[in-house]
This record gives C-alpha cells, sequence and structure tokens, in this order.
C-alpha cells in the first residue's frame, strides 16, 4: 500500500467569534514583550498566530524524528476527523455517545486481535497512552494480589513487581507512585532484555506479577512471553505462588499480530491477564491515545472501576483523569475501519521492511555494528565496533541533528553502561526516498568524523532514548 501524497490540510469552519465592544489596539511591537508574561490586553489573531507558528518553526521537522515511536503521519481525512471532534469529551458518554461506541468498538476489535478466547469478558478501555495504560494494569494486579493475601490471613504490605532493566520509565514511575517494590533483572553482555532462565529469582510470595515488553524501546527487541508464562508455570508447581504476567506490547501489540501470527504473546496464554498498547505509535494516531485490556471481571477488580452520573446518565470509568478530548479514539476507529487487518499488515510489512534494509546497509557500513536488526519492531540500535578510537556515537548524533536528522544515543543500564548505541525507529511515513537521504547523511557523518579530532559531548548533553 503506497503511502498517499500529504496534503495541507484546508481550514475548516469555526463559529464566529464574538464581537467585542473594545478595538483591539495592540500593535505588532506589544507582541515583543517578554513570552513569559501574561499581556495586558487583547491582540490581533493573525498576529498571535503568526508570532506562534514563527517560534514552532524552531522546532525539529518531526518526520526526520527518528527517535520517536510516536505517530507523526495521518492520512488528512484522520486530521480532519480530529480537528472536528477535539472538543467533545470522551468522558461525557451521555452527550457523546457515538464516540463511547466507537471507544467499545475498538476494544472488542483489539480483543480479537490479541486472541481473546472470550472476547466478550475481555474489560477494556482508551488512555492517554500507554503510560496511563501501564498505571492501571499494575493497579489491577496491585489490587488482585492483595485481595489474595487478604483472604488467606496475610500481609499486604511488601508487594513488588518484576520486570526486566530495560523497561520504560513509566513502569518505574507506576512502582514510585503506588509504592510497589521494583525489581529488576539485570542485563548481562549479550542479554538487553528478561528472558525467562533470569526472573524467577526475583520472584517470591509478595510479587504482584511480572512485565513483559513487547518491543524494547532500547533496541526493538521482543521479549518471550511464552517461556516467560512457562517459567512461571514451573514456579508455581513449585512453590504454590501464581503469579500474572502483563505484557506491555506499546509498540509490538500493534505490531506482532499482522506480521507475526505464530507468535505466542497475547491472550492464548492463560497467564497473560492484561496488555496494553499504544494507539499513537503503530495504531497510527496522533500522540495521545493509548489501550488497556483485562483478559476479564477477575484481572479487572470492580473496585477500581467506578460509575459515574453527573454528566447525564449512568457510566463506568476506570482511568487516571477525566475530561479529555474523544478525538484521538476516532481517529483510531478510522484507521481500524480504514485500514482493515490487510492494510494494517501491508502498513507494517512497510515499516519492517525499510527497516531490516536500512539495518543491513548500516551494517556494511564501517565502523557500526548492529545490535539488532529490526526483525522485530520495526526499530534497531547499533553501535561503534570496539577499538573505534575517533569518536562516539554521542558525535554521530550530534552531527547528524545539525543536518535535521534526530538520531538518539545512549547507553544501556548497568551493568552494560559501556554499551552505547544509536537506535532508529521506522514509523508510517519514513519513506524510500527518506530512508535514502539519511543513509546518504550517515556515510557522510561518518567519513567527516573519522577524519577530524574526537569530539566528545559533556554527559548533560547525552540525551535518553525516546519513545
Amino acid at each position: 500500500m503506497a503511502i498517499p501524497h500529504i496534503d495541507v490540510m484546508p481550514e475548516t469552519e469555526h463559529d464566529a467569534p464574538i464581537a467585542s465592544s473594545h478595538p483591539l489596539r495592540q500593535t505588532d511591537d506589544d507582541l515583543l514583550l517578554p513570552a513569559g508574561e501574561l499581556p495586558r490586553s487583547a491582540s490581533c489573531p493573525d498576529a498571535v498566530s503568526r508570532r506562534v507558528r514563527d517560534e514552532l518553526m524552531l522546532d525539529g521537522n518531526a518526520r526526520l524524528n527518528l527517535a520517536t515511536f510516536v505517530t507523526t503521519w495521518m492520512e488528512p481525512q484522520a486530521r480532519q476527523l480530529m480537528a472536528e471532534t477535539a472538543e467533545k469529551n470522551l468522558a461525557d458518554r451521555a452527550e457523546y455517545p457515538q464516540i463511547a461506541a466507537m471507544e467499545e468498538r475498538c476494544v472488542r476489535m483489539l480483543a480479537g486481535l490479541w486472541r481473546a478466547p472470550y472476547p466478550e469478558q475481555v474489560r477494556g478501555c482508551s488512555t492517554t497512552g500507554s503510560s496511563e495504560a501501564a498505571m492501571l494494569a499494575g493497579l489491577a494486579l496491585k489490587r488482585r494480589w492483595q485481595a489474595r493475601r487478604r483472604a488467606q490471613g496475610k500481609d499486604t504490605g511488601h508487594p513488588n513487581l518484576v520486570m526486566g532493566a530495560n523497561v520504560q520509565v513509566c513502569w518505574k514511575k507506576f512502582a514510585n507512585y503506588f509504592e510497589v517494590e521494583p525489581r529488576y533483572v539485570p542485563m548481562e553482555p549479550g542479554r538487553y532484555h528478561l528472558t525467562a532462565d533470569t526472573l524467577t529469582a526475583y520472584c517470591d510470595d509478595n510479587t504482584i506479577g511480572v512485565v513483559a515488553v513487547l518491543g524494547s524501546t532500547l533496541d526493538g527487541s521482543y521479549e518471550p512471553v511464552a517461556d516467560i508464562c512457562m517459567a512461571l508455570d514451573g514456579y508455581q508447581a513449585a512453590t504454590g505462588t501464581d503469579i500474572p504476567v502483563h505484557v506491555d506490547g506499546a509498540s509490538g501489540a500493534l505490531v506482532a499480530p499482522f506480521l507475526d501470527p505464530g507468535l505466542m504473546w497475547d491472550f492464548q496464554l492463560e497467564r497473560v491477564a492484561s496488555i496494553n498498547a499504544s494507539g499513537h505509535k503503530y495504531g497510527h494516531v496522533f500522540p495521545g491515545l493509548g489501550w488497556a485490556l483485562w483478559r476479564n471481571a477477575e484481572a479487572l477488580p470492580d473496585d477500581l472501576v467506578f460509575e459515574v452520573d453527573y454528566l447525564g446518565g449512568r457510566s463506568p470509568t476506570f482511568t487516571l483523569n477525566f475530561s479529555r478530548p474523544g478525538a484521538h479514539v476516532v481517529a483510531q476507529y478510522y484507521n481500524f475501519l480504514r485500514y482493515g487487518f490487510e492494510g494494517l499488515r501491508e502498513l507494517a510489512v512497510q515499516c519492517r521492511t525499510t527497516a531490516r534494509t536500512l539495518a543491513a546497509q548500516i551494517r556494511g557500513m564501517p565502523p557500526y555494528e548492529l545490535i539488532t536488526d529490526g526483525s522485530e519492531l520495526p526499530a534497531f540500535a547499533f553501535r561503534l565496533a570496539a577499538g573505534t578510537p575517533d569518536f562516539t556515537v554521542f558525535d554521530v548524533s550530534h552531527a547528524m541533528r545539525e543536518r535535521s536528522w534526530h538520531l538518539p544515543a545512549y547507553s544501556f543500564p548497568a551493568p552494560c553502561q559501556d554499551v552505547s548505541v544509536l537506535r532508529l525507529v521506522v514509523r508510517t511515513g519514513f519513506t524510500t526516498d527518506l530512508a535514502r537521504l539519511f543513509l546518504s547523511d550517515l556515510a557522510q557523518v561518518t567519513g567527516q568524523l573519522r577524519t577530524r579530532a574526537p569530539r566528545v559531548l559533556p554527559p548533560f548533553l547525552h540525551p535518553s532514548p525516546a519513545t
């Protein structure tokens, strides 16, 4: 499926503003006041729009941002639908029942996509992103564990959550905010994510769950969810402790169903209690949308769900926030209808093919060597070969930024902090022409760095991996 030409969206009609009885006398010079001060009077909308737009020109080009997994391109029709529904509050289900119905339909579609044995029993909701979805999933794990412990007459004061050291920062936030001990299984040279043979040593009767990541933000690799579940099956047989699994599929849960149908990672595995995904990543929606699904009502305790009636009608809600625009749900529903399974598969095929082609080209470009090759997520990490004294990956990242490319460089967590990598993410909108331009620029930058004195950025300029 070819990526359509991106046209500039036509302006939509807006309600006419109420005319003021006081003329706007502010001049352009007034807009030169310090930006952090609230002006005393109103201004011409065209002048303010020009000022804001001029400032935004200093931001990077989103299409050239190879750091982020977040969607930077959508079809004009989807953009239009988002503009038309931006003011509709998703929490007001009585006033906007069709958007609420679209959200429920998306949950049903995801339940089928993630091979739930009984899709009608799946409980789910949209969120503001995978970070909120992770918080909700973690809370459900904690509450289930607390209920089980209380039923056994045991203490509930020391919950812990087991995960790889490569988890996204949202899980570190969850552990901090909701007072759960994080147990990070450290990396080892050559093993940069959680594996089945490393996790059970970190589990005990206080473990509320294990987080398995389907698509590590550090290198794009999949953690072996099925093997992790089997290890926990063995752990339960040996100890009697039943530990559920949450799959953080922020990126991979909307890639694997289309490209890896034989991979066991989802609700087919009985131990998988919940899954999250980012609709604003490979769901092809602009930033602000996540999804959280639970296998059944048992996996999502009722005491976490609130009934709300003060907006008219009664509706259940399980989110950390309340009011938010329904536009992102509308865009997700549009994408599901627009592309269907085969269309989404084709978009994923394009991304993975481009990623693997780029990885193969970079593998043949000294002095680089691959950590991953884009064969799981359409993303891969690469580093400088040992014994490259002239420059660092941080120099490469800085030089590529001078050519408008945002190619992140960062070091892995301890004890693999000596491994520093560059990571490239391929998304819809990263065309073949852009890929050629990127490779040309990378080759030129590399050649220039090899022939000049090394330039090492100070630590405070070394960025963290984006998501």
